[in-house]
């Protein structure tokens, strides 16, 4: 290999990782309405499908319900956008719904 394709080489490699990002963790149990519903921490559709898959679990259900998934979402947004919801913790908030659901 000649010096300018080991060059190239080492070029393509020390760029390689420099879009990679850290990973972050979030504390789902610590996320406000105000920030779930403000694209603060994540999008929101993105921490009700984390909700959806933490309560299926806990219940042992492995079973997805595309529709349900939806109309939960829709309930979580609408009771987090009611007055005096905004400092809430949204698993208090989602607890709340699926207990009216059971």
């Amino acid at each position: 290999m000649n010096n300018a394709a080991r060059l190239l080489a080492v070029a393509c490699i020390s760029f390689a990782g420099t879009g990679a990002y850290g990973q972050v963790t979030v504390d789902v149990s610590k996320i406000s309405c105000e920030q779930y519903l403000g694209f603060r921490i994540a999008d929101p559709r993105d921490i009700a499908i984390w909700l959806s898959g933490f309560y299926h679990g806990k219940n042992g259900s492995p079973l997805l319900y595309p529709q349900q998934l939806r109309e939960n979402v829709e309930k979580l947004k609408s009771a987090c956008f009611q007055s005096g919801n905004a400092k809430r913790m949204v698993v208090e908030v989602a607890n709340e719904l699926l207990a009216k659901e059971k």
